[in-house]
């Protein structure tokens, strides 16, 4: 890389030494080179320097040891400009100047070294000139009377040029150096990255895309295409919507699914996230879009689903039988012994109060079945809950006496519910609440408003639900009290399901209970 470099400077160097030469020879020709004390001398100074620039040009391609090769030209531009200060009058000469080029050349041409060694040689070659000249040892007469100390004074500040001129481009030259290698660095370092990116990006097991603000791709990595069934060559420049057509501009930060129609009518859903580039300044640049193939994914939960489905028919018909199946056995025992007649008198009447209420919990478990498999369309009202809940309430108090009830709320809510559904959810839970405080407590009842919901809490002093049960309370006749069905729990998170609102519970054993209501203020709105 460095030798390439600096035969790129040579070649600079060369290029430059013939248009300097071809403008001296021009400007010989436009100011009438008799100007010059010795004509045929520039002339031949000319041709000579033309001569050495072929040369260079012709070997530069097959020299080895570029940094002798630079020299050895540097060396003979000083040699050269030394001879063209001679030939046009030695101290009277205007190309004194031209040393300081060469010095400028070498510093960028090789190294600061090479400044100071051009400065050294061309500071020693210009003083011999010059002392040569005022001791008439070279024919080089010069106008007017000049001391030596005027000779001294024209070497120093050539000289002290010379050296500054070396100095001053060889630390820019220099610095120029360190901010190249820098530069080649970060270019390197950045290339790294540009390639890690790319082969994380091809890497990535979803599908990838970046467009420009009209939605133009960019970038459309290989997952994306085995997705799509489109290739890069196709869509890279064209709009994203060839590729997924579901996608409408201006494109919105989001997830989304579309169904994919590929060629020979296959179907894949494609699960697509959707996000807005912005630069360092949070400019929008563009769009980046993150896909995945989700046809096996939704198979795969349709069939859970469907398993899970024909699971819970199997155990809620298994429930349903089991709880059927007590008070029937009941029934069939007391109508068995009333059918014999060898019963006493007395014992008649107790076997007719089994038989009926066996049948009446017959009863309560069908009608409950059917209030949780059956429910009915929900009429929306907008309703004060705090009304309901003081209704409810207040009925809870006559038939549960044992449990005090606290009400820690006050003045109106207005929310758009199902009233009677809603008040089934607060009797069930209100009924449960009091069954599990068998020895008495306390019942909580609060509310809370937010912007866009409302939250019931219904908070017992029970001895609470351990974390086995807690996880299963929901289900269809799921219970852990004698005599109860199961299904009030169940309906009672149906019907708050159905107003897109949801039913949790907390519970600590020996603590008590809390059932959290959560509403949508504007249901059906």
């Amino acid at each position: 890389m460095a030798e390439y470099a600096l035969t790129g400077r040579l070649k600079a160097l060369i290029g430059f030494r013939a248009l300097f030469v071809s403008l001296l020879l021009g400007s010989a020709f436009l100011l009438r080179i008799e100007f010059f004390p010795n004509p045929k001398a520039i002339s031949f100074f000319i041709i000579a320097l033309y001569l050495l620039t072929i040369v260079y040009a012709l070997l530069i391609q097959r020299i080895r040891h570029l940094h002798v090769f630079a020299y050895i030209q540097l060396i003979l531009d000083v040699i050269a400009e030394i001879a063209l200060i001679y030939i046009t009058g030695g101290i009277e000469s205007w190309f004194p100047f031209t040393l300081i080029l060469t010095v400028i050349s070498s510093s960028i041409v090789l190294n600061r070294r090479a400044g100071y060694v051009m400065a050294s040689m061309g500071s020693i070659l210009y003083g011999a000139l010059l002392d040569l000249q005022f001791y008439r040892v070279l024919p080089l007469d010069y106008q007017g009377v000049m001391q030596e100390k005027q000779f001294l004074y024209n070497i120093f500040i050539h000289t002290v040029s010379l050296f500054v001129t070396a100095y001053l481009t060889g630390y820019l030259s220099t610095r120029l150096e360190k901010t190249e290698e820098r530069l080649e660095q970060k270019d390197t370092h950045l290339r790294d990255l540009e390639l890690f990116n790319m082969k994380v990006i091809e890497s990535l097991p979803s599908g990838l895309f970046t467009t420009d603000r009209e939605g133009n791709v960019l970038i459309f990595n290989k997952a994306a295409e085995t997705i799509t069934g489109i290739s890069q060559q196709e869509i890279i420049g064209q709009n994203i919507t060839q590729a997924l057509p579901s996608l409408t501009y201006p494109f919105r930060a989001g997830r989304n699914e579309e169904t994919l129609l590929l060629s020979g009518q296959q179907k894949k859903i494609i699960g697509i996230n959707m996000s807005i580039l912005k630069d360092t300044a949070q400019k929008e640049t563009g769009y980046i879009g993150i896909f995945q193939d989700l046809t096996q994914l939704k198979e795969l939960e349709a069939e859970m689903k469907d398993r899970e489905k024909w699971a819970a028919i199997g155990e809620l018909s298994a429930n349903i039988a089991h709880e059927i199946r007590n008070p029937l056995a009941s029934l069939r025992g007391s109508i068995e012994m009333l059918k014999e007649g060898k019963i006493p008198e007395r014992h008649r009447d107790k076997l007719m109060e089994i038989a009926i209420s066996e049948m009446q919990r017959l009863n309560n478990i069908v009608t409950d079945f059917l209030t949780y498999s059956r429910p009915r369309p929900l009429e929306i009202h907008e309703v004060d809950l705090h009304g309901l809940l003081r209704n409810t309430l207040s009925l809870l108090e006559n038939t549960a006496q044992k449990i005090k009830i606290k009400q820690a709320f006050e003045g109106t809510m207005l929310v758009r519910v199902d009233p009677e559904a809603i008040r089934q959810v607060f009797w069930n839970l209100g009924t449960n609440a009091a069954d599990a405080m068998v020895q008495g407590g306390v019942l909580t009842v609060s509310t809370r408003d937010f912007s866009d919901r409302v939250s019931v809490i219904f908070s017992d002093t029970g001895p609470g639900i351990s974390q086995q049960d807690l996880s299963r309370i929901f289900y269809p006749f799921y219970t852990t009290k004698e005599g109860g069905t199961g299904l009030g729990l169940s309906i009672a998170h149906r019907i708050v399901e159905e107003h897109r609102g949801k039913l949790a519970a907390e519970s600590t054993p020996g603590i008590g209970t809390t059932f959290e209501i959560i509403l949508p203020k504007a249901y059906g709105a």
